[in-house]
């Protein structure tokens, strides 16, 4: 019989985190003066309790993930993470129904870029924050979370790699947390730089951020209904077209490339 609580703990643990980035379009909402912080709040809290209770019964003395396990934890979890992140969207000023706001969650988390959401340019700035993290953290940083989860649980983390299609499962590194760190750093640093040449073209700091969060998961949601279009930019379509193309490439081969592997991306292309 399939055992549960592993998968329960794991999904438990990436609501908590999940509720934790809710906090942060909720503090730009306060900022900013908009009432939906306070959706942002309570969607949090909840979330919060949900992943906690998870995490407290899927406790066991001794867990340890199956393939067949690991599997139904890929599945679930990119299911159960957007039926809580849709719940800003659903109870914001938006009026979207649950529907739309679980495809739009979805979309995001899944770096898919559909919308069903229309006048960006007057929606709150939380709301508008909270999309583009979603593509952000589904872009890679949900599997970070994820590998850095699983040792844990004796799994050894790369099994994941052989379940997800963004990367290889070749352990280049030989130690998660090196992969872990490697991964996190290139993504950061990518996103950072992406941001500050948007700022730099023309872009204000809030749309900097949020461009180059969706730029480096390769997702395309922006702040404005008419996208980049919006900024009537050559620069900034050039940053963000080339940046895409760097996302694009598997992470796993600019660390072969750190560890003086030079033929790593030629060999790959």
């Amino acid at each position: 019989m399939l055992d549960f609580r592993p998968v329960l703990f794991v999904i438990g643990l990436l609501l908590a985190t999940i509720a934790v980035a809710m906090g942060i379009p909720a503090v730009v909402d306060v900022l900013a003066g908009h009432s939906d912080w306070q959706v942002f709040a309570i969607s949090s809290a909840f979330t919060l309790f949900i992943g906690v209770s998870l995490v407290l019964a899927g406790r066991a003395a001794e867990m340890r993930l199956t393939i067949r396990q690991t599997f139904l934890l890929t599945t679930l979890s990119w299911v159960a993470i957007a039926v809580f992140a849709a719940l800003p969207l659903a109870f914001s000023d938006l009026n979207l129904s649950y529907t739309d706001a679980f495809f739009e969650a979805m979309s995001g988390l899944t770096t898919t870029g559909s919308t069903v959401i229309t006048g960006l340019d007057d929606a709150p700035p939380g709301i508008l924050l909270w999309r583009a993290l979603l593509q952000w953290l589904g872009g890679i940083g949900i599997i970070v979370m994820a590998v850095a989860v699983l040792p844990v649980l004796q799994v050894g983390g790369m099994q994941l790699f052989q379940t997800e299609s963004s990367d290889t499962s070749e352990k280049v590194l030989p130690r998660i947390a090196q992969i872990i760190s490697g991964i996190s750093l290139i993504y950061i640093g990518l996103t950072s730089v992406c941001a500050l040449l948007l700022w730099i073209w023309g872009m204000n700091g809030f749309e900097a951020v949020a461009h180059a969060m969706t730029t480096i998961a390769t997702g395309g949601f922006s702040t404005s209904d008419g996208s980049i279009g919006h900024f009537n930019s050559a620069a900034i379509d050039w940053t963000i077209t080339v940046f895409m193309v760097l996302s694009g490439v598997p992470f796993v081969l600019y660390l072969q490339t750190v560890r003086g592997n030079l033929m790593a991306l030629p060999r790959d292309g």
